[in-house]
């Protein structure tokens, strides 16, 4: 088998070793604030299944003070970039960042960029698609206070998206170029703010299908779509197009090229190691666009299936819900008995704030969540130093790497006897899309540690508010949506 090129995991004992890296790098996070931790998740001798203490400890860490926080972000930035590695294609190795030394100010030479649709007539108010229908003024302002009242978002995003609705100017977001990096990601909002006329640079992977796909869907938008291409007169399609892992530095050079105030966001997503790798990249991408113009916002989607600390508010509304299911209530202690305490606990101990809400998916594995903690260590560290960030936790959402798995898909048709809700994509990548509008144009209101810009209008699907720990009802939520999970 070939070794891979671009970003690449370093050798470790004459292996790609993505375990050995994935502990070197959440050690050296914890490092400077929580040595303890860090010599507990250095030793850890079976990381593919004993991860989640270790990610979990990284969040606990950081709540002592918001400069730990921002100690560990940074931290876990440094090493992902010290341990990380660029291998050209004749298997010369050097430092990811070293590969990017030139880009800036150098044209992509094998890129060009070319403008697609910008016809049409823009949408001039925020709709949100739901249940077949589209929710638009006073419909989706109840919707929004069902959504509070259920629990499925934090009252913030209500805040928030209220803001977007009266002001429907905000949706175009003139004079601002909004990098889609991950461009056909369902959870993207590329199609979303092209309907509201706005500027999307859009790069994804050199695949003609996945190109006829975008391209198709935005041919009568009224924003204006740039692609990067390799030169020529075949159809864009079949040009259009960057690999982010193996183009790492002509993609870079090309996005520090494109007009306007830049916001770079990150929705890329690949399956295993793949995912870190990309993840990676993006980063890598990200420092040197932000050192050659310190101007550019930065977005993020985070997983809600992750370790997050949540206000004192979620916390009492969790201990509500467990005191007054009356139908649990006759089934958890048997079941809790004869699980030995595994199945129904407790989201909380009561009283907590903030809480932690653990939701992670086993299933998901410890590659999946690196490259998601990446994300948030970047927003961290990038906000803590004056830039523009939107972080979004995004809900539950019925994307196709979701249903392939067909336990997390059970469960998810299981989740809303437990108070979770699960989105359609459509109705979560428009509402993402939406808060992104309100913190380029307003901001996200800068909190006193960085937990709280986190969890500031977070669309947690209820997972935060529920009675029960998530992974405690998880295999009773799928038990109870495998009929209705099946094809």
């Amino acid at each position: 088998m070939n070794d891979p090129t671009g970003a690449v995991f370093p050798e470790v004992d004459g292996r790609r070793s993505t375990s050995a890296t994935g502990r070197g790098i959440v050690a050296d996070a914890l490092r400077p604030v929580d040595p303890v931790g860090a010599a507990a998740a250095q030793r850890e001798t079976n990381w593919r299944s004993g991860y989640l203490t270790h990610f979990r400890r990284l969040v606990e860490a950081g709540l002592t003070s918001p400069q730990d926080a921002v100690t560990i972000a940074d931290a876990g930035l440094a090493s992902v970039h010290d341990r990380m590695r660029w291998r050209d294609p004749d298997g010369t190795e050097c430092a990811l960042d070293a590969a990017l030394g030139g880009v800036v100010g150098s044209p992509a030479d094998n890129l060009v960029t070319q403008s697609h649709g910008g016809g049409g007539e823009p949408d001039t108010a925020l709709t949100v698609p739901y249940r077949g229908t589209r929710l638009a003024g006073d419909d989706l302002r109840r919707r929004l206070d069902t959504w509070v009242d259920d629990g499925v978002v934090e009252p913030s995003l209500r805040e928030a998206v209220g803001l977007v609705l009266d002001n429907p100017d905000w949706l175009r977001l003139e004079g601002r170029t909004v990098v889609v990096l991950g461009a056909a990601a369902e959870m993207g909002p590329l199609r979303s703010l092209l309907r509201w006329g706005a500027t999307v640079a859009a790069v994804d992977l050199p695949r003609p299908d996945l190109w006829t796909r975008v391209l198709d869907d935005t041919a009568s938008s009224a924003g204006r779509l740039l692609v990067p291409a390799s030169p020529g007169t075949s159809p864009l399609a079949e040009r259009a197009g960057v690999d982010l892992i193996g183009g790492l530095p002509t993609a870079t050079g090309w996005v520090c090229g494109l007009p306007g105030q830049l916001v770079v966001g990150n929705y890329v997503y690949a399956d295993g190691a793949t995912n870190v790798r990309v993840s990676t990249a993006v980063d890598a991408m990200t420092r040197i666009v932000r050192l050659a113009r310190p101007d550019t916002a930065l977005s993020f989607l985070a997983t809600p299936t992750d370790v997050f600390a949540v206000p004192g508010e979620a916390v009492d509304a969790s201990a509500r819900s467990y005191a007054q299911r009356r139908t649990s209530k006759v089934l958890r202690g048997p079941l809790r008995t004869l699980s030995g305490g595994r199945l129904l606990r407790r989201n909380y101990q009561p009283g907590e704030d903030p809480g932690i809400n653990d939701s992670v998916v086993l299933q998901q594995g410890p590659n999946y969540l690196l490259a998601k903690r990446i994300q948030r260590w970047r927003a961290t560290s990038a906000r803590a130093r004056g830039a523009t960030v939107s972080f979004k936790i995004a809900p539950p959402t019925r994307t196709r790497s979701v249903v392939k798995n067909r336990a997390l898909a059970a469960a998810y048709a299981g989740s809303h006897r437990f108070g979770v809700e699960v989105f359609e994509p459509g109705t979560a990548n428009t509402l993402m899309a939406a808060l992104l509008v309100h913190d380029l144009t307003v901001g996200s209101p800068r909190q006193e540690h960085p937990w709280q810009d986190e969890a500031y209008a977070a669309a947690h699907g209820g997972l935060w508010r529920a009675a029960y720990d998530p992974r405690s009802a998880l295999g009773l939520a799928a038990l109870l949506g495998a009929a209705s999970a099946r094809p």
